[in-house]
């Protein structure tokens, strides 16, 4: 059973920065990729970012493409996520993800998923 565990949300000014972590734990952690999403009130759960495990490409939605930076650690398994230049656009509940089949966009093809982590942006 794999978990995934978010850390590092916090409230920060428009302009400012945050590192988000996703610690995975279980018996054989090996994923295609991960990902990152968030989900804003009354809002879908949209793609922030991928990378693959292996290989180390990654992926950005467009939004935040130049502003946030997508990593990982494999003897640590341990993905990060770091948010630059925040706007209060970004202010959501952000969620890492793991699949076991090449990543996409999209939600559905994740596998696990972790509790979700507050990022409040303020103006």
């Amino acid at each position: 059973q794999v978990q995934l565990v978010e850390s590092g949300g916090g409230l920060v000014q428009a302009g400012g920065s945050l590192r988000l972590s996703c610690a995975a734990s279980g018996r054989t952690f090996r994923p295609y990729g991960m990902g990152w999403f968030r989900q804003a009130p009354g809002k879908e759960r949209e793609f922030v970012a991928g990378i693959t495990w292996s290989g180390g490409n990654r992926f950005y939605a467009d939004s935040v493409k130049g502003r946030f930076t997508i990593s990982r650690d494999n003897a640590k398994n341990t993905m990060y996520l770091q948010m630059d230049s925040l706007k209060p656009e970004d202010t959501a509940v952000y969620y890492c993800a793991a699949a076991n089949s090449p990543i996409t966009a999209a939600a559905r093809q994740y596998n696990y998923w972790g509790q979700g982590t507050q990022v409040t942006v303020s103006s």
